[in-house]
């Protein structure tokens, strides 16, 4: 009868186990599908206007914001160009005012465009941001995702703030060396200027880096493990590779070119890849789960 009543013990404990097994396992499914952010993109205060104003900017903005509070993701990232006129005080204000509407649960991070420091940035424009904003150039851990955000206006024209680019550049190889190091998995570079629109190329333009930094750029990412690039900047979707490393490209919050529209993007972590989608304002989804589908 002991030895039964063991036997029986025994499996009612490998039972038990199987079974916290399983429920530990579902959870950690469950957190991984659950886990997206929203990239928004060129706010852009000031824009609709000439500077005179920034009205449209203003709805725009907090509708964003009233939408990542009613979705609810791990954090929020604005890629750049939070105003038309780099450091004017009022555009300045008023994009941080509405920033401090999100819920304290989510982090919100930014990150400069040429709007905010120049399209030629100097260590006065920088100076200016870093006084308004916080750094031009970090890292950050949110769940899986590592994430390395930079000053792309440096990469893409540093001859007037020459330090300040060596600067990041060292900063970002080392940055990149740990990571690696480290065995991350999913390392995502946040900057506001894309290396390229359609292909990697292509000819130098407003919208990408030109072709000399850009494959210095690229092929040091690529060698990390960086597999994916968010950038805004272009004022319109768009989406584009350089073999395994994916571009992707938002429209904007504030005032789109072209056959862009004003919206935000949703991108959720999957393993170690990105599903993502650009809602136009008009198009939100009702929910996460309506979001996801659609991706």
């Amino acid at each position: 009868m002991r030895k039964g009543e063991d036997l029986m013990n025994c499996r009612t404990r490998l039972l038990f186990c199987v079974l916290l097994l399983a429920a530990l396992i579902s959870a950690l499914a469950a957190q991984d599908a659950g886990f997206f952010f929203i990239q928004l993109s060129d706010p852009q205060f000031g824009m609709y206007e000439g500077d005179k104003g920034y009205e449209q900017e203003t709805a725009n903005y907090e509708f964003a914001v009233a939408t990542a509070n009613r979705l609810k993701p791990a954090f929020v990232i604005v890629t750049g160009d939070l105003v038309n006129k780099a450091g004017d005080p009022d555009q300045v204000t008023e994009y941080l005012r509405i920033s401090k509407k999100l819920l304290p649960s989510i982090p919100i991070y930014h990150l400069p465009g040429n709007h905010d420091v120049g399209n030629e940035p100097t260590p006065e424009s920088l100076a200016a941001y870093r006084r308004n904003f916080g750094r031009d150039y970090y890292s950050f851990r949110s769940g899986p995702l590592y994430a390395i955000v930079l000053n792309s206006a440096l990469i893409k024209a540093p001859q007037t703030a020459p330090r300040d680019a060596a600067q990041q550049e060292s900063w970002l190889r080392a940055e990149l060396e740990k990571a690696s190091n480290s065995g991350e998995r999913l390392i995502v570079v946040f900057q506001h200027h894309p290396y390229f629109v359609s292909n990697p190329e292509e000819k130098d333009g407003y919208e990408n880096i030109p072709v000399g930094r850009r494959r210095v750029y690229l092929d040091l990412l690529r060698q990390n493990g960086v597999k994916w690039v968010v950038a805004g900047h272009y004022h319109q979707s768009a989406e584009a590779s350089d073999n395994d490393l994916r571009m992707i490209i938002s429209g904007p919050v504030g005032n789109p070119i072209g056959r862009g529209k004003s919206g935000l993007r949703v991108i959720a972590v999957t393993g170690t890849s990105l599903k993502h989608k650009f809602f136009d304002f008009g198009d939100l989804p009702p929910t996460l789960a309506d979001a996801l589908k659609q991706m």
